[in-house]
């Protein structure tokens, strides 16, 4: 099979490769759509990968073609109903055995291993994919779409790791794909007083076409966003802020614009080592402010989880993911796209590879 396989920090060129020798319980998915996240540019490009060499690619949809199955009847049987199924894929491979495990709390996991960091992921014509990993994508639903369940599913995490109300007043700080996806799911899910905040032309008119107000836009290279969030909240600060960014300027403008007794999430991955100033610190305690992290997302098998919350939105066309695709590649064309979020070349949101398999 054709796979872009990654053998050093830097060095990714598409191959011929062998395709995966199933383990037990996993199925052979022939992908159809893979999107590329902003942590594979760094994976790729910078800090490496955990082992080489590594297929990457951790967001992506698919068929499935053939299984190896295990010793019991009732598994041999569960198997084959996932035959032909179209799905999408949870990455993260929990081990099953450690205390969030044991909870249910996978994205947690102590011991795991990753689909396209740890373990060969979807920059591929094939990839294998525990069976316990997937979801049926509905027939409304397309492989573009489905192959953006795992960042929709993280911002959906972070929405639901605040407790917040209608008329909180909510600020979402940072506009690449996983912001944007969050203000989509925030007004879906009904918040009323949302602004956000971004530094590109393409983030405002996305945050227009999703129906905010030109007067929720903030840009940050040419406004004071912290007298802005002021003059927007009746000067009281925001209720909620989701720092969607990973600097310490962005964290201490949330500290500095909540309200008393506000809620910040930490969404954004840190670019670099991150430390409070005395008087950023001080913010906290006197504002009695709580700071929450956020990480990757549930999926539990059950109806609950933020994989299927956000499944039945897809298919209920409740949101609409693909309008954030900027970009759509053949297979082999991926490396333009690595290179061109590498280099920021050009504006983007979600680049999006198609294979033709």
């Amino acid at each position: 099979m054709k796979a872009w396989v990654l053998r050093g920090i830097g060095d990714i060129s598409m191959e011929i490769v062998k395709k995966p020798e199933l383990e037990e319980g996993e199925v052979l998915i022939a992908v159809k759509a893979a999107g590329i996240c902003g942590s594979d540019i760094p994976r790729i490009y910078r800090t490496g990968a955990y082992s080489y060499p590594l297929i990457p690619g951790h967001e992506f949809s698919g068929v499935v073609e053939m299984e190896k199955t295990g010793r019991m009847a009732d598994a041999d049987r569960e198997m084959k109903e996932w035959l032909g199924q179209r799905v999408c894929v949870f990455p993260l491979i929990p081990c099953g055995n450690c205390i969030p495990c044991g909870a249910k709390q996978y994205e947690m996991c102590r011991s795991y291993s990753y689909l396209g960091s740890r373990k060969n992921g979807g920059f591929a014509e094939y990839v294998a994919v525990p069976a316990k990993n997937l979801l049926r994508i509905p027939d409304s639903v397309s492989f573009e779409e489905a192959a953006m369940l795992e960042p929709m599913a993280v911002a959906v995490h972070a929405m639901r790791r605040v407790e917040w109300s209608f008329s909180d007043k909510i600020v979402v700080c940072g506009l690449g794909t996983i912001g944007l996806l969050l203000v989509m799911f925030l007004r879906e899910a009904g918040a009323k007083n949302l602004f956000v905040v971004g530094n590109k032309e393409f983030q405002r008119q996305q945050i227009l076409h999703m129906g905010l107000g030109e007067d929720s836009y903030c840009d940050g290279r040419s406004k004071d966003v912290a007298s802005w969030i002021l003059e927007n909240t009746d000067g009281a600060g925001a209720d909620v802020f989701f720092e969607c960014v990973g600097k310490n300027e962005t964290c201490a403008l949330a500290v500095n614009s909540a309200a008393p007794c506000g809620r910040i999430c930490l969404v954004g991955n840190p670019y670099s080592d991150m430390m409070l100033e005395k008087a950023v610190y001080w913010k906290i305690l006197r504002n009695q402010l709580t700071v929450t992290g956020t990480w990757n997302s549930s999926f539990t098998g059950d109806v609950s989880d933020e994989w299927h919350y956000v499944m039945e939105r897809l298919a209920q066309k409740m949101i609409h993911p693909a309008e954030l695709i900027s970009h759509r590649l053949a297979f082999e064309r991926l490396d333009q796209g690595l290179l061109m979020m590498r280099d920021k070349k050009e504006d983007y949101c979600k680049v999006m590879g198609v294979w033709d398999n």
